[in-house]
Parts: C-alpha cells; structure tokens; sequence
C-alpha cells in the first residue's frame, strides 16, 4: 500500500489494517516495519524464498530486504549491513534469524551455513532470559558479520557481542528467569553428568529460586538442552570443553549457595564450609580454604606490604556474586570466541560481506537503571547515523535526477550525544571520573550532574539521585543507584588469583583475560586504594569504544534498516494497541523518517510509471504521445502548482499530499468503471446462468427420460423373462412330478404282478405239499395281508393317476381354445383394420375429388374474370369501380370454401392418426407386450363405435361442404356471365 499523505494517523492506521490481515511486514520509505504477531503466520519457508529470489512476490518482508543486500553486494562491491532495532518482545532475535535462514538459502552450499545457524540455540541459551515483557529476551547486543565467496557463496562469519546484563545472574525480578542455559543444564543433563557436577533442580539454588520462576509455558528446557548440546557439536567444541562449561555454569550456581557467618563483633565473616563450598572448590579445581580466604578477605599492598582485610557480611556477598558475574561474562566471551575459530574465513576472505545487527532498541521504564543508560545511548548513536544515511540517499536521488533541491535541516540529536561524549563535562566522563573517587557514591554522582549539565538544554535534574536526558524519542528518567558499581564491575586480585591456581583450564584462561585487560591504559586518576589493586576499563568507557568501533564499521557499509514492534504487552495475537504502537515507532525513528519524507519530495514515480497509471484521465487522447508529454498534460489538467513537483529525468517528485488528488480522481473513476463492468458481467452472468439453468433442465428430463425408458426396458425384460422361467419351472415340477408317479406305478405294478404270481405259485405249491407244518401256514396268511394292502395301494395310485391325466386333458383342452380364440381374434382386428383403412382410403378420395372440383371452379373463374378485365377497358371510372366491388365480393365465399375443406383434411389427419394409435395400443396389450389395467375387448369395441360415430358424422359434413361448393360455383358462373353478356349489350347499343 502507498500512502498520498503522510502523516502518523495514516502510517499508524495503515500499519493496523496490515496486521489484521497477518501482513506483519510494512514499508515506510527505506525502513521496514515489522510487527510481531505472537503467532506463526504462513509467510516464511522454502517457497517464499524461491519467490523473493525470482522476484514473483513484491510484498514488503524480511527476505525481500535481505535480497536487495545481497544484489547490491553484488553488483556494487560493497559491504552490506542489515540493522535491526526494537524493544524486549518485538522480535529482533526472530527477524535476525529469518534473515539468516534466506542467507543460507541463497549463499548455502559450503557447509559452512549451517554451522551458522546453529548458532543461535547456543547464544539463545547464554544470553537470553525470560523477562516480564518477553519469553526469550536477547540481554545482549551482537553483531554477526557473514563473509561471501567470489561466487556469492559463504565462506564464513564473525560474531561480536555487546554489553551482556551480567547482574541478572545473581538478581532477577519476580516473575522472571536467568539464563536460559542454567535451566536447561538442570533439566536436561545425563544422569552420568549429573552426578559428577552433583546437580540439584532448580529451586534448589537461591540464584534461581529468587523469581519463583522456573519454567516457560510451551517450552521444553530438557529439549532445548538437547539442542544445544547438538549446536555446540556442530560449531566443533569438544566433549571435553562441553564439560568444563557445564562445570563452570554448575559453579556460578553452587556459588549463591555459599553462606557466611559472623566470626567476631565487628561483623567480619568468613565462608560456612558446606556443600556448596565443597562443589563450587570441586568443579573449577581449587583449594578450599584458598576458596574461603578470597570470598571473606581481601589483601591490600600497601608499599611493600601486603595488608589482609577481613570483610562484612555485605563486602563478602558482593564478592561473591561479582565472581559469579566474572566467571559467567568470561564463559560467555569463551564461547563466542569459539564459535568465531569454528566459522573462521581464513584464505577464503573476499572482502564482501554482509553485518547483521541484532541490538537493544530505545527503553523507558518506570525506573531505569544503568542499563537502559548504555542501551540508550547507542540508540541515540544509530538514530544519528539512521538520519544521516537517509538524508544522503535522498539528496542523491534529487541530484541524481536534476531537480532543484534545497538542503532541508533536520532535528539533529548532536546534541543529546554531546551531552553523552563530551570530555571533560560529559555523562560517561563524569561517570568514570566518580567511580575512581574512593568515597563516590551514586548520590554525590547525581548532584555532580547536576552541578555541571543543568545549563545543557538536553538534561534536567531530578530529586534525590534521579537526573532526565531529552532523547530524539522522548525523556527519559534515570535512577543512579547502582551507577558506580555496575560501571566498575571490579573483581579484587584475590578472586583473580583464585581463578589462575585452579587447575581447570578454564578458570585459568578466565584469569589470563581478566588480567590482560587490567594491564590496559585507563585514562584519567587510579583509584588504587581499598582493595582494588586490579584495574579495568569502566563497562562504560568499554561500551562506548565498542560502539565507535561499530558505527565505524556500519558508515563501511550499505544499511538497510528493520524495525521491530510489539503490538502489545500481553503477548496476545491479534491484539493492537495504538499508543503503545505508536510510541515504538517514535522510538525507532519510523515516524521521524515519514518527518524528513515530507520535508522534501516524499512521493517520486518515474514518468512510465505516472503516465501508465494517470493516462486514462485526460480529457484528450494522448496515446500515441511520450511518457513525459503524457505526464505533464496530466499536471497542467489538474492544475498542480509548480512548486508542488519537480520534473526529474526519469522521475516526477512530488510534495507532501499533492498526488492525493489524483489518486481521489482515480479512485473514483475506477470506481464507476468497476460499477458499470460488475452491472453488465452480473447481467451477462444471470443470463449465462437462466440458459445453463434451461439447457440443464433439457438435458436432465433428457437423461432421466432415458435413463426411465431403459429402467421400463429391463423391469419388462425381467418380467418376461420371469414369466418364461416360472412356465418351465413350473412345467419341469409338473413333469417330475409325472415321471415320479409313473416311476411309482411302475413300481406298484411290478410288486403286485410279482405278488399275483407268487401267490399263484403258492397255492399249486400248497397242492403238492399238503403236509407242510402249522408254522409254515402262519408265515403265508401273514404274507397274504402284507400283499393285500399293498394291492389297495395300488389300486388307489391308479385312480389317482387317472384323474390327473383327466386334468391334464382338460387343461390342454382349454389352451387349444385360447389359441383358437386369440387366432379368431387377430383375424378380426386385421379385418377391422382393413375396414378402416377402406373407408379412410374413401374418406381420402373424396375429399380430394371436391378439392379437385374446387381448384376447376377456380380456374375458371379466373380465367373469365380476365376477359372481361380485357373487354372492359376503356369504361368509366364508376363502373371499374362497381366491378372490383363485385369481384371482391366473389373471392370471400371462395377463401372460407378453402378455409372449411383445409379445416377438414386437417381433422381427417388428426383422427386418423389417434384411432390408428388407439388399435395399435389395444393390440399391444392383447397380445401382452405392454402391462396395463384394462379389458382390451371392452376398449376395443368402445373404440370402434366412436370410430363409426365420427365416420358417420365426417361424411354428412364433407357432403354438405360439397353441395356449398357446389352452388356457390354455378351461381358465381351465372352472375359472371350475366354481368358480361350485360356490359357487352350495352356496349353494343351504345
């Protein structure tokens, strides 16, 4: 979206309508807007890259922002830098990270890529911590510097850190958590590991427990665990340097659980010798009462002595969590100093590269500490070199283009940074200045501000121990408690020494770097009293020479700039709170960049452009005419005054508001061409839909009628086919049935044959042997009931057979008739229908004799008509006129004659084709070719009664017709005549 006004309303309203639509991403001018959406939004992965890197997606986003560095690398031979700024919670750590994965996929092919990415679960895990705004806070600033090849592959990379909150290792706020890593190490550790470092959970330390926070919602510390221990194998840290670091963090832990007691009544102390004092001794490799001796004494050299000094309850504790500060800081700059061996260039160096900046955007807070100072600070230092790289990119273009430009002056923030460096009178060099002083203290800081800045336009003091500084985003009030301590962040000779005889390897490089940087020159008066015999640069002087040497690096480069917003505080999805938007963007300089936008010629377009998207509102045609005619006919039509634009030569510049116009007229005519073009594509549609909706409804009555048709078809085929299969079941049971009691009486016969004859053979036998014994006779009148029985069975068998061959005959009887009936019956319907055919064949006849006779009155009238037309020629005009009337008169009866006999053959068509349709139907469900529910014989003479009603009724009427036809052909004859043999009298008398 561009917008014609730019002002905040509309960059603030336009960046609201983006993010309710999950468009996260919004130009303003060369800075990206980036709005965090607390959700995962579909705008990220493999396709998008492809589709930024062919250029098919023109959406403002990361990716697009990281592939302009890379071809402006390219193509100009210079480094690039990406910068990206906002509070806790916006998302830099997640834009840095999207930047780096496009990074990878368009300069990947080495290896060397994924090591770089793997990066960021180790530097998550040290340097980032759960606050009360953020999940995943970065408390550090870092810049990743990626090397390229000649090829534009990666060749390595280079990471520098800034500024890491060493106090929230032994304090946190409730509600929030310390590192990441502590967690994830108490979590996730092997039980082999675990037992060696002698871990506890994490509510067993009191540096953890002080939040009563140990665990994020969604987050897994035992997996991300895994993930980092899997990151620092692939950034090539041995298992044995893993264990020395998970030693060292186990140490910081065990050192907040040292306790001390009072050993005397000035309230000296010494360490209680307990658990913790035991592991802390332990694990970085040191004796335990030298352990004791450099947490509750502190040696002091005075001259050539050395004087040891018992210490108080609170002198101690702060020794202790100032070890436990150093020894983290030392371990966390180890590893980053690791991770650069790992991803080191070497010989492959080309020069070209492009820096990512992931730091600390603008804080205020209800109190702010000496944190949000230095965070603050390097914003002002950005947002200077921010305005600066903006003005020249847009005093470039103006020259570049040959237009009259006038340099326009800007808010700059010289000031406020004067009021920061300025020497001796200055913030960070009356800081440094109060900490050497052996009885400084953050009082006697503040009035020192005081005493020297109140007449700085940019500073006001405040009550008690508070001073305000005016930033380019607004006032800020800090808080000097703590200032003189945090900026000298000592650590005694003795901790130090401590550190150098452990015999873990460590402890000792920890040691040799603390000492390296103690030897460094420190401008202005030592403060070598007190204990502190190892001397440092202040954390503010170390802050400020990082960030010269930052910007020294940035003004190298090309910057392109992404700044992060939180949308609210809840950390809620699709929440949008307007001021709390509105103040980051005043933070971040957006809203300034739309200030300097509209100081000049905020609104450019090339003539191409312009006259392409402005053409079609000239009253003339100018088609065929140059881009620039088109475009300046376009400004002379609209009436725009000179001074609101400059002709440039490929451009048109426009002030603040003065394209509005156009874009309103444009708006509104594209609107009534859109009106017009939706009305006519509606009605063309509706159309197109009525028809579809027609040829549907045709084409399904046509399918369904199908569709039935075929249905009918087999529903008739089954059923006919169901008839013919019940027939010769039917006839099959029958005749099985018939072969079964014949095969029974077959059977019945031969036993009673066989019976007959044995009984015959037995009754001679019984002649011969008349002496046959008692028992013999029993057995033979016992054989002769058996038979008998068996004969009466036989006998009923046949009775019973006889009277179904009966049935059988009167059955066949009564087939033989139907068949005779139905023969009879067709030979009648087939003589009926000859009958019918006659009289219709005499109908037909006749009718075609009285149209014959019709068309031969017809001609002849005509043919007198015109003789009489020819003999009549030279009469009056009276009597033409009297004969048209006559012949007029003529013709009318003549047109109703053929009107009455078409009305006739018409009627004969009609009724013959229904009465035929009618007997072939009847015929049809006579003979069982169609199934319907009445008497066919019954029908069948209905019909033919109405058939002779109507023949006879047709053939009075064709018989009047004719006798009509007939006189009113002799009487049309005999008045033509008369009429004629009148007029050729007349003309003869006459």
């Amino acid at each position: 979206m561009q917008l014609s006004y730019l002002n905040e309303p509309s960059v603030l309203y336009n960046i609201q309508c983006r993010y309710n639509q999950d468009m996260i991403y919004t130009k303003a001018g060369p800075v990206l807007v980036a709005i965090n959406p607390f959700k995962k939004v579909s705008l990220y992965g493999n396709d998008y890259i492809e589709a930024y890197k062919l250029k098919s997606i023109e959406s403002p986003h990361v990716y697009a922002i990281t592939d302009t560095a890379i071809r402006e690398m390219v193509r100009d031979e210079v480094n690039q830098s990406i910068i990206i700024s906002g509070e806790s919670g916006a998302g830099k750590t997640e834009t840095a990270k999207i930047a780096m994965q496009y990074l990878a996929a368009l300069g990947g092919g080495s290896g060397i890529e994924y090591e770089i990415l793997k990066t960021n679960p180790i530097l998550e895990a040290f340097g980032n911590a759960k606050t009360l705004r953020n999940d995943n806070s970065s408390r550090f600033g870092k810049l990743i510097e990626i090397h390229f090849s000649e090829t534009g592959k990666i060749s390595g990379a280079n990471i520098q850190t800034f500024l890491l909150e060493k106090s929230r290792v032994v304090q946190c706020t409730e509600g929030e958590r310390s590192y990441h890593i502590f967690y994830q190490l108490c979590a996730g550790v092997p039980t082999d590991l675990r037992e060696k470092l002698n871990l506890r959970s994490a509510d067993e330390y009191k540096y953890l427990r002080q939040s009563n926070c140990y665990s994020i919602t969604g987050v897994n510390d035992a997996e991300q665990f895994r993930i980092v221990v899997e990151a620092l194998d692939v950034v090539h840290i041995s298992k044995e340097d893993q264990q020395s670091v998970f030693a060292m963090l186990a140490a910081v832990l065990w050192l907040g659980n040292i306790s001390f007691t009072v050993i005397d009544n000035e309230n000296h102390v010494e360490a209680v010798t307990d658990e913790g004092l035991f592991n802390v001794a332990k694990l970085v490799g040191c004796d335990i009462e030298e352990l004791k001796l450099a947490l509750s004494t502190r040696t002091m050299r005075v001259g050539n002595d050395n004087i040891v000094q018992k210490l108080t309850l609170s002198q101690a504790i702060d020794t202790r969590d100032a070890l436990a500060k150093s020894i983290y800081a030392c371990l966390f700059e180890w590893l980053v100093e690791q991770i650069n061996k790992s991803l080191a260039v070497g010989k492959r160096r080309t020069g070209r590269s492009i820096s990512i900046l992931d730091i600390y955007g603008f804080e205020s807070f209800d109190r702010n500490s000496f944190e949000q100072f230095c965070i603050n600070y390097a914003n002002e230092r950005l947002q200077q070199h921010f305005n600066r790289h903006l003005f020249k990119l847009e005093q470039e273009e103006y020259i570049q283009d040959g237009i009259d430009w006038t340099k326009v002056d800007f808010e700059d923030n010289q000031d406020c940074l004067s009021l920061f460096e300025k020497k001796p009178l200055g913030l960070l060099s009356l800081l440094d200045e109060e900490s050497t002083f052996p009885n400084g203290t953050d009082l006697t800081f503040a009035n020192k501000l005081k005493q020297h800045l109140n007449s700085n336009s940019c500073f006001r003091g405040e009550r008690g121990k508070a001073f305000s500084v005016c930033h380019y985003a607004g006032e800020v009030t800090y808080d000097t408690t703590g200032f003189l301590e945090k900026n000298r962040d000592l650590l005694h000779l003795d901790s130090i020494q401590l550190l150098s005889s452990c015999s873990c390897r460590l402890p000792q490089i920890f040691a040799s770097s603390m000492l390296a940087q103690s030897e460094k020159p420190v401008a202005g008066p030592l403060y070598k009293a007190g204990g502190a015999d190892s001397q440092k640069l202040s954390v503010a002087t170390k802050f400020k020479g990082q960030l010269f040497l930052l910007m020294q690096r940035l003004e190298s480069t090309t910057p392109h700039f992404i700044r992060c917003i939180k949308p609210n505080n809840l950390q809620s999805p699709k929440l949008y709170e307007q001021g709390l938007v509105l103040q980051q963007l005043r933070c971040c300089g957006v809203l300034e960049v739309v200030r300097i936008s509209r100081s000049g010629f905020p609104t450019r377009m090339s003539h191409q452009k312009f006259a392409r998207r402005y053409g079609f509102l000239l009253l003339e045609n100018v088609a065929y005419q140059d881009p620039l005619s088109v475009s300046v006919a376009i400004l002379h039509q609209f009436n725009i005054l000179p001074e609101m634009y400059q002709v440039g030569y490929t451009k048109l510049f426009f002030r603040t508001g003065q394209i509005g116009v156009l874009e309103d007229t444009r708006n509104r005519t594209l609107h009534g061409i859109l009106r017009v073009q939706s009305c006519f594509r509606g009605h063309r549609a509706r159309c197109y839909l009525k028809e579809l909706k027609r040829g549907i409804a045709t084409l399904q009555s046509f399918v369904r009628g199908d569709k039935t048709r075929k249905e009918y078809a087999v529903t008739l085929q089954r059923q006919r086919a169901a008839i013919v299969m019940q027939k010769r079941m039917k006839g099959r049971i029958a005749k099985k049935k018939l072969r079964s009691i014949n095969d029974a009486s077959i059977v019945i016969q031969s036993v009673i044959r066989g019976w007959l004859v044995r009984r015959c053979s037995g009754d001679v036998g019984l002649l011969k042997s008349g002496d046959m014994k008692a028992n013999e006779s029993d057995e033979v009148l016992v054989k002769s009931s058996f038979l008998a029985e068996l004969q009466r069975r036989v006998l009923k068998a046949e009775a019973a057979l006889r009277e179904k061959e009966e049935e059988n005959d009167i059955l066949h009887q009564r087939l033989q008739q139907y068949e005779s009936r139905w023969s009879e019956y067709e030979l009648k319907m087939r003589s009926m229908e000859e009958v019918w055919q006659k009289q219709m064949r005499s109908l037909q006849s006749s009718l075609s004799i009285a149209k014959k006779s019709l068309a031969i009155d017809d001609s002849e009238r005509n043919s007198d008509a015109s003789v009489n037309a020819s003999d009549d020629r030279d009469y009056s005009s009276d009597m033409g006129s009297s004969d048209k009337r006559v012949e007029s008169n003529g013709l009318r009866p003549m047109s109703a004659s053929l009107s009455v006999i078409s009305r006739l053959a018409e009627e004969f068509e009609q009724r013959s084709q229904v009465f035929g349709d009618d007997a072939k139907f009847l015929v049809e469900v006579k003979s069982g070719q169609v199934d319907a529910s009445l008497n066919p014989d019954r029908e069948l003479r209905r019909l033919k009664q109405m058939f002779e009603a109507w023949k006879k009724d047709y053939g009075s009427r064709l018989r009047e017709t004719k006798v009509i036809l007939h006189k009113l052909g002799s009487e049309d004859g005999n008045a033509v005549k008369r009429k004629w043999w009148g007029r050729r009298n007349s003309s003869r008398i006459n």
